[in-house]
């Protein structure tokens, strides 16, 4: 089977039913609406649900994206990490403006943020380094996040290192570690529908900050 036969042998949303999402019943702001949705995920067994796809702006004027994984969204905003040497660092040091986009097969949902994006003081960035895994303080450690890798000899090498150090030195900061908020100006809420109708329900800040406007969108 080439390639085109096997991608269109693919389908979406192979699920007995889909939720049903009634816009009317929709709180005034979205981030009551995130945190809903996102633990209807949970509970509906969405693998990763914290994974989110970060999309920023190079310096080359066109788009870049990736995977990150989602540390909190409060009233600030969405937040996400990363070294401020990394590539996706010096793209937001350079254009502070991103989205962000979840997408929940297992309830045909989708969830789209854009917005700007502001830096967490070094306090609350090391505060939330240190709150994770050993692993994770490790992978920060060893830092050059987007550097060209000379060989997998040199990551391993440099990986053993650091896991050693993170194990002897849990609160070790990393200076390089941001934390990210994302704070929103328009929040989109879609809900697939296996006949095609689609449920799109935008929030956008109004003009003078105060409060958000809603509205839905075609399909």
């Amino acid at each position: 089977m080439d390639f085109a036969a096997l991608l269109h042998t693919q389908r979406v949303w192979d699920l007995p039913e889909l939720p049903r999402f009634d816009p009317a019943t929709a709180p005034s702001a979205p981030l009551p609406l995130f945190h809903d949705w996102f633990a209807e995920a949970v509970a509906a067994g969405q693998t990763e649900p914290h994974v989110v796809s970060l999309a920023t702006v190079g310096e080359d004027g066109l788009p870049d994206v990736r995977a990150v994984t989602l540390h909190d969204a409060d009233e600030r905003g969405w937040h996400f990490a990363s070294h401020s040497s990394s590539r996706k660092g010096a793209q937001l040091a350079a254009l502070p403006h991103a989205a962000l986009g979840f997408y929940w097969p297992a309830q045909a949902r989708q969830i789209r943020v854009r917005g700007p994006v502001t830096v967490a003081p070094s306090t609350e960035s090391q505060a939330d380094l240190h709150a994770r895994s050993t692993g994770a303080l490790a992978a920060a450690m060893t830092g050059r996040m987007s550097e060209v890798l000379g060989s997998q000899e040199e990551l391993r090498k440099t990986s053993a290192a650091a896991w050693e150090r993170a194990q002897a030195e849990p609160d070790a900061p990393v200076p390089t570690w941001t934390l990210y908020v994302l704070a929103p100006t328009e929040v989109e809420f879609f809900q697939g529908d296996a006949r095609r109708q689609h449920v799109r329900l935008r929030y956008r800040r109004a003009a003078e900050g105060d409060g958000w406007a809603r509205e839905l969108l075609w399909p």
